[in-house]
């Protein structure tokens, strides 16, 4: 299938975050962290842009020639506490000005929708719920837009990374929130780690693990 990658730069941020937020609107956990439809219609995006921006900052953004489908990642060294929520709220227990440790849940509620608890409660799941120890590429968000669903673009988007970590000995993690999506990446190779991240009142989300297959994908 002849479809293009690229690494996304700052100059893409917009489109970018126009496709995660379309793509996720509908999703159950964003329905979860915005049960008003109004209201997740107009702050949604503000979620969207600050794993986006994390990505952008510390990670990484694969995405297609044509904007149709982006994948956001974070490479978490083996050294480091690894918490994907606290990674994409782009803080890590640093020392605050004040001496303080930083609070990156709570600080990525300010920064997406301080008002919404919901912000800092899934950051927090997320955050107790991702492996430690080991290094890994960690899957945060994938989008496709709808045009070319079904095509197998996101297989594509994925799979560059995983020939990677598997010629490199890398794992890999991500968080499932549709059994859907769940089954998808089984097909990949990745397992549910036997948790499920229970959103109070609201839809489970599957972390899975990927160990990596460089004698099978060699």
């Amino acid at each position: 299938m002849g479809v293009a990658i690229r690494r996304a730069g700052a100059g893409d941020r917009d489109v970018v975050a126009k496709l995660l937020d379309e793509a996720f609107q509908q999703d159950p956990v964003s329905s979860w962290v915005f049960p008003d439809p109004e209201d997740r219609g107009r702050t949604h995006i503000r979620l969207m842009g600050g794993f986006l921006d994390a990505a952008l900052a510390e990670g990484y953004v694969d995405m297609t020639e044509d904007g149709a489908a982006a994948a956001l990642w974070l490479s978490v060294p083996a050294h480091e506490d690894a918490a994907g929520a606290e990674s994409a709220a782009d803080a890590d227990a640093d020392a605050t000005d004040d001496g303080q440790a930083a609070d990156g849940p709570a600080e990525f509620r300010e920064l997406v929708d301080p008002g919404n608890e919901r912000v800092e409660r899934i950051a927090r799941l997320l955050e107790a719920a991702h492996p430690k120890g080991r290094a890994h590429e960690y899957l945060m968000l994938i989008a496709v837009s709808e045009d070319v669903q079904g095509q197998g673009v996101g297989t594509l988007l994925i799979d560059a990374v995983l020939d990677r970590c598997d010629r490199e000995g890398l794992a890999a993690y991500l968080e499932a929130s549709s059994m859907r999506s769940r089954a998808l990446y089984e097909r990949l190779g990745f397992a549910f780690t036997g948790t499920t991240v229970d959103l109070p009142d609201g839809p489970q989300m599957w972390p899975m693990w990927r160990e990596p297959r460089a004698a099978a994908r060699s």
